[in-house]
């Protein structure tokens, strides 16, 4: 069984990215009613990136590449959901709606980037790989939960960011580098489970608002 592991450097090919964005102090409390037209669709998404994921699978077990137009629709998938995430409660940072698109809002407070793969795993080594992600899986479980609502440490820890908001009228910076960092540890573990990147993800707590590691990323590509 081989396994990619992220080199040295900090630098890793996928990455979220938010900034708080003036939230009210109240609206937090009737998100879960406003989020509901998006998890109806999101749901149905969620069930097309399963299925187009073992589709992928498929194609690189026999020795191709990640297919590309599967690779941008999962992308808009993640996308889409964690603008949703970031709108609701797994941060809670912004009171703008999220837009019902898969493509990338570069307006809006929340971004997903994940840089596609020329070059993946292929034939058996490719389940070894997959099943090397276990520990990684369980951990992004604890931390996030399994909804688009958050769940997990991070709900924990919003919770108490938006409490603090509604007592206080602002939005702690320091408790929202910490819920970034978890919900970026999570995305990784996703692009990794998905197959849409190779590199194992590193076990590293990044925080607050930009990528350190998709940003180092680019920076060593040249972008």
């Amino acid at each position: 069984m081989e396994t990619t592991f992220p080199p040295t450097s900090i630098a890793y090919p996928a990455g979220i990215e938010g900034r708080v964005d003036a939230p009210s102090r109240w609206l937090w409390l009737v998100k879960w009613l406003l989020i509901l037209p998006h998890l109806v669709v999101l749901v149905a998404l969620w069930v097309a990136l399963a299925a187009t994921s073992i589709a992928a699978f498929v194609v690189m077990l026999f020795g191709g590449s990640y297919p590309r137009g599967i690779f941008e629709f999962n992308l808009g998938v993640l996308r889409w959901t964690w603008r949703v995430m970031f709108y609701a409660y797994s941060a809670g940072a912004t009171d703008r709606y999220p837009p019902f698109t898969l493509q990338d809002v570069p307006d809006y407070p929340a971004h997903l980037e994940v840089a596609y793969p020329e070059s993946q795993r292929h034939g058996l080594p490719l389940i070894g790989w997959w099943l090397a992600g276990i520990p990684q899986y369980a951990l992004a479980g604890i931390f996030v939960g399994s909804t688009a609502g958050g769940g997990g440490v991070v709900c924990v820890l919003v919770a108490v960011a938006l409490i603090m908001l509604l007592l206080r009228g602002d939005y702690s910076g320091s408790l929202f580098d910490v819920i970034m960092g978890f919900n970026r540890w999570a995305f990784r573990v996703v692009t990794y489970a998905a197959m849409m990147r190779p590199e194992y993800p590193p076990f590293r707590l990044d925080t607050g608002e930009p990528d350190p590691g998709f940003a180092a990323y680019r920076k060593e590509q040249g972008a």
